[in-house]
C-alpha cells in the first residue's frame, strides 16, 4: 500500500485516492489486516494494539492463524473459501482473537478478496467487540441483580404484554394467586385458574382489570382494590398498580403489582363493625340508625324510610333486679333475633340503648301493612322466652312516627317523637319511664 509523492511528478488521481484510502485505513478505529496465503502481510495501527503489540513488525510476515483461537478457524477458513473473485465480500461473523500475551478477545470481522501487489490477497476488517461486551455483561448483571430483587419481594409483579399474556410472574404472586409450582408464563389472563373480583366482590372478566386499560390506553392506575378467588377457595383481597413497563414504547408491556390487603380488610371491617353495631345483640347501634335516619331524611327523592317504630320493652328492669343481668341479656339476644325475623330485608333495626330499639321501615307502607306489621311484631315478642330455667313473658310497647317527603325533622327530633309516641302507647301500669328528653340512660346500654 505504498504510494509515491515526488514532486517532481504530481500523483495521479488513482495516486491520490490510493493516499486518501491508506490515511483512511491507518486511523480507523477499527483493526484491518492483509493476509496472503495465511500469512498477515498489513496490518494498521489499530488492529495492533488490539492484539496488544508495540509495532507492526512483531505481526506482519506471521501466520494469521497465530492470532485466531482454534475454536474459530474453521469458521474463517469456510468463509474465506467462499470469496472466489474480486471484491466478494463475507458476511459479518464473530469470532476469538488471541493476542500476543495469550488473552482473548472478541471481535466482528468481515473479509474481502482483493488485490494485493497483483497477487490475490483477504483484506479484514476487525470490529472489536470488548465494550459491547462490556454492555451486555452489566445488562445481564443489572437483569440477574433486578430478578433477585423482584424474586424476594412481599408484593406480587406480574408483566403482562398487550395480548393479555403472562411474560413474568415472581414468586410472591404465585402465592398469593396460590398456584405456587405452576409455570404461569405464557398463560392468558382469562385462562388463569382463578376467578378475578372488582371492589364489591362482583366477578369481572380480565377486559374489566385496570391492567386492561393500561394495556389499552398506556394510563397508570394506582390503589385500585381487586379479589382472587383461588384454586383451593380461599378468597384474597388485594391492593394493586398497573402501569406500561416501558412508557415511549407504543407496544410496552404493562406490570401489575400488588399487595395482600386480606388481613388489614378483614381487620378494618371489623373495627367498622365494632363502631357500628351493639356487642350483644349484633344489631345497628344508636350511630348507626341515626345515620340511616339522617341519610333518608337529606333526600329530596321518594323517602327511602316511611316510618319510624319506637320499641320499648315493658317491665324489663324488673328482669333485671329479680333474676341478673345474664339473663335480662339473653333476653335482649332474644328479642333481637325476633325483630330481625319478623322486619323485611330492607328494614333497619337496631338497639339504641338498655331495653330500647329502633325500627326503619323502607319503602312506602300502606296503614293496613303496617298495623298487620305491629300486631306481628308484638306477638312474636310476647312468645314466652326460656332462659337459664326460667319463663319469662316479655310485652313490648311500640310508638309510631311516619316520615313524609320533605320532612324538616332533625334525626333526632324524628327519634324524640317516636319515643313520645311509645311512651304514650305504653299501658298505664308500664308508664314508669319518660321520654328520653327528660330521663337518664338505661341499664344493660352495652
Amino acid at each position: 500500500m505504498e504510494v509515491g509523492n515526488d514532486r517532481a511528478n504530481p500523483p495521479t488521481d488513482a495516486e491520490q485516492l490510493a493516499q486518501r484510502y491508506r490515511t483512511l485505513v491507518e486511523h480507523s478505529p477499527d483493526g484491518v489486516v492483509v493476509h496472503e496465503g495465511g500469512i498477515l502481510v498489513y496490518v494498521n495501527p489499530a488492529i495492533v494494539r488490539l492484539l496488544g503489540a508495540t509495532s507492526a513488525e512483531e505481526l506482519v510476515g506471521k501466520p494469521v492463524t497465530r492470532f485466531v483461537d482454534p475454536k474459530s478457524v474453521p469458521g474463517m477458513l469456510r468463509r474465506i473459501r467462499r470469496l472466489t473473485e474480486t471484491g466478494d465480500a463475507s458476511e459479518a461473523a464473530e469470532m476469538t482473537l488471541v493476542r500476543r500475551d495469550g488473552s482473548t478477545v472478541d471481535v466482528e470481522t468481515v473479509s474481502v478478496l482483493t488485490a494485493w501487489q497483483n497477487q490475490l490477497a483477504y483484506q479484514v476488517v476487525v470490529h472489536d467487540l470488548s465494550a459491547q461486551r462490556a454492555a451486555e455483561a452489566a445488562q445481564r448483571r443489572a437483569e440477574q441483580h433486578f430478578s433477585t430483587v423482584v424474586a424476594q419481594l412481599e408484593e406480587g409483579v406480574v408483566v403482562i404484554d398487550r395480548r393479555g399474556y403472562i411474560e413474568s410472574i415472581n414468586p410472591a404472586a404465585l402465592r398469593i394467586f396460590g398456584v405456587e409450582g405452576e409455570d404461569m408464563i405464557g398463560t392468558p389472563l382469562y385462562l388463569l385458574p382463578m376467578t378475578l373480583l372488582d371492589a364489591n366482590a362482583v366477578p369481572m372478566s380480565p377486559t374489566r382489570h385496570p391492567v386492561a386499560r393500561t394495556l389499552n390506553s398506556g394510563e397508570t392506575v394506582v390503589g385500585y382494590v381487586f379479589g382472587v378467588d383461588r384454586p383451593d377457595g380461599q378468597r384474597r383481597w388485594l391492593s394493586g398498580s398497573s402501569r406500561l413497563l416501558n412508557p415511549g414504547d407504543p407496544q410496552s408491556s404493562a406490570v401489575s403489582s400488588f399487595t395482600d390487603i386480606t388481613e388489614f380488610r378483614a381487620s378494618r371491617r371489623q373495627l367498622e363493625y365494632q363502631a357500628t353495631h351493639d356487642p350483644l345483640t349484633g344489631l345497628a347501634n344508636r350511630a348507626l340508625v341515626l345515620s340511616r335516619l339522617a341519610a333518608a331524611l337529606g333526600t329530596t327523592e321518594d323517602l327511602p324510610v316511611s316510618t319510624v317504630l319506637f320499641i320499648d320493652l315493658d317491665g324489663f328492669k324488673a328482669i333485671n333486679d329479680t333474676l341478673g343481668h345474664a339473663i335480662g341479656d339473653t333476653v335482649l339476644q332474644i328479642v333481637a333475633q325476633r325483630l330481625q325475623r319478623g322486619l323485611r330485608e330492607d328494614d333497619i333495626v337496631g338497639r339504641i340503648g338498655g331495653d330500647e330499639f329502633l325500627v326503619l321501615l323502607s319503602g312506602r307502607t300502606l296503614g293496613e301493612d303496617l298495623d298487620a306489621l305491629v300486631t306481628r311484631l308484638r306477638q312474636a315478642m310476647a312468645e314466652p322466652i326460656i332462659a337459664r330455667g326460667h319463663r319469662i313473658q316479655v310485652d313490648a310497647s311500640i310508638g309510631i312516627t311516619p316520615l313524609h317527603p320533605g320532612d324538616g325533622r332533625s334525626p333526632e327530633a324524628v327519634l324524640h317523637d317516636a319515643d313520645v309516641a311509645m311512651y304514650r302507647a305504653k299501658p298505664p301500669g308500664h308508664r314508669d319511664n319518660a321520654p328520653l328528653s327528660r330521663r337518664p340512660n338505661s341499664s344493660n346500654a352495652s
